[in-house]
């Protein structure tokens, strides 16, 4: 089993002199005595910085935000007060978004960075939320100006992955999000007649709603020529985001929980079993098992995914080609979902104030419009079917009998949303997830290809771990047999 030596991190964060820190995974250490992080933001600017890796969050600002007064088409944004939205995109492939990020947020406090050039607010996946949140880049945002009274309708979860968790650091909040990503089984409806003589969502939920269950499905569909799931990494966030332990501990030591020990024993059986198709996720097959040319029963999802994801795969002629979201149209309309035989969430997007903001009260009336207001929740998630994180909103939706999603044949996808997402517990994380979650997937692909052993894609595993964080170590058992 590899190893590296125990290396201490960089401590402080590199010209920014704010706060004490120590060395550890979060940037402290245990023999250090904290306190609250300096705080610096103003009113002073006119320009407010966004930071993003897409333009999923810039299209929900220019479709919901209510203060705009003009779009000026350059990813900028005129406020009725004068004051410019500026949206600076860098995409998350090869990790360039952070590491822009982390550039830029190294120098918010330098003299040479102008004050229209500071970073007012970024935005952070689930994955490495608390790679900022436990930093003093990020602000509590009960110093922004939200309340607890903006902030009572999010879903728990929501708030405790954002959460600062550094001893010593009061449990502050440093992001919201507008989106809960809780997770579905959306499924083919003309497979499930023809395999178990019914496509109701009760009736198929019955049928799946133990993995003991699911595994049954599985090899009926087998033997109707269907594959259950489409590939290897498919059924990966109903396990990781049930994890009982972090990826990482407080010392940097991985550890593999028996969550994912379980995806990789599954996921070998459904491969050697033919159960899946042995597809990547989001590789060009994957997506077309989503359409009419597939042949899988189902696929896990959360809200983002179905609306965003599945609904475009699953047509015969896309939007971009002149096809139409419409009955008809490969398999628009064929889909329904159900809760599956795990509760999970999958992803989500938050808003983070930056340290050094000079716009304070832009930036607090973006979050607590954008993440805090019910009215504009409930308008989101009727016009795009995401899933807003707003209690109120998304009941008032759930129980609107008028309500239903045209791709899902008319089904009300909120009301399973609603439930799934008040069960959702979260697991530990670490400051390590997104690099642990994207590289055990890669490294298990030969593993579920038959092209190496298991011992050898745990080390693939350890090799790009220690690429990307060079401190950590590994448990003594880590690389034992399953």
């Amino acid at each position: 089993m590899k190893k590296s030596n125990v290396l201490a991190l960089v401590c402080g964060l590199a010209g920014i002199g704010m706060g004490l820190c120590g060395c550890g995974t979060d940037g402290t250490s245990s023999s250090v005595a904290l306190k609250p992080d300096h705080v610096t933001l103003s009113d002073d600017g006119n320009v407010i910085n966004i930071r993003c890796w897409n333009n999923e969050f810039e299209g929900k600002f220019k479709a919901y935000y209510p203060n705009i007064a003009k779009d000026n088409g350059d990813d900028t944004f005129t406020l009725k007060n004068g004051h410019t939205v500026k949206f600076t995109i860098v995409s998350n492939d090869g990790n360039a978004y952070q590491t822009a990020l982390d550039g830029a947020l190294a120098n918010q406090f330098s003299s040479t960075t102008k004050a229209d050039d500071k970073v007012d607010m970024f935005l952070m996946e689930a994955d490495y939320a608390l790679k900022y949140a436990n930093s003093s880049k990020s602000i509590n945002v009960k110093e922004l100006g939200l309340t607890d009274n903006d902030l009572a309708d999010m879903y728990d979860y929501t708030k405790v992955i954002a959460t600062d968790s550094r001893a010593g650091k009061g449990g502050y909040l440093k992001g919201v999000s507008w989106q809960a990503t809780p997770g579905l089984y959306a499924y083919r409806t003309d497979i499930a007649e023809e395999v178990l003589g019914t496509s109701d969502p009760d009736k198929v939920q019955e049928k799946i709603s133990t993995w003991d269950k699911f595994n049954n499905v599985a090899t009926q569909m087998k033997a109707k020529s269907h594959y259950m799931l489409s590939g290897y990494d498919d059924s990966y966030r109903t396990f990781s985001n049930n994890m009982s332990q972090p990826w990482a501990n407080s010392d940097g030591v991985i550890t593999l929980d028996p969550q994912i020990k379980a995806w990789i024993k599954q996921t070998k059986n459904y491969t050697d079993s033919q159960y899946s198709h042995k597809t990547k996720l989001w590789d060009s097959d994957w997506g077309k098992d989503q359409g009419p040319e597939g042949n899988v029963f189902g696929f896990f999802y959360s809200t983002w995914g179905i609306n965003f994801t599945l609904k475009g795969n699953s047509l015969a002629t896309s939007v971009k080609d002149g096809g139409k979201e419409e009955l008809g149209n490969g398999l628009f309309g064929k889909y329904r979902v159900c809760r599956g035989p795990a509760n999970y969430y999958w992803g989500g997007t938050w808003l983070s104030a930056a340290n050094g903001t000079d716009n304070k009260s832009d930036v607090c009336d973006i979050m607590r419009s954008m993440t805090c207001d019910s009215a504009i929740a409930q308008k989101i998630t009727r016009e795009t079917e995401d899933y807003c994180n707003n209690k109120t909103a998304m009941n008032a939706i759930a129980t609107d009998s008028t309500y239903g999603s045209a791709f899902l044949g008319g089904q009300n996808h909120i009301a399973l949303f609603q439930k799934t997402a008040s069960d959702i517990k979260m697991n530990a994380m670490s400051a390590y997830d997104q690099g642990c979650n994207e590289q055990i997937q890669n490294a298990m692909h030969s593993y579920f290809a038959g092209t190496a052993t298991y011992k050898e894609a745990i080390s693939t595993f350890e090799s790009a771990l220690l690429t990307l964080y060079p401190e950590v170590t590994f448990d003594s058992t880590f690389d034992a047999d399953l």
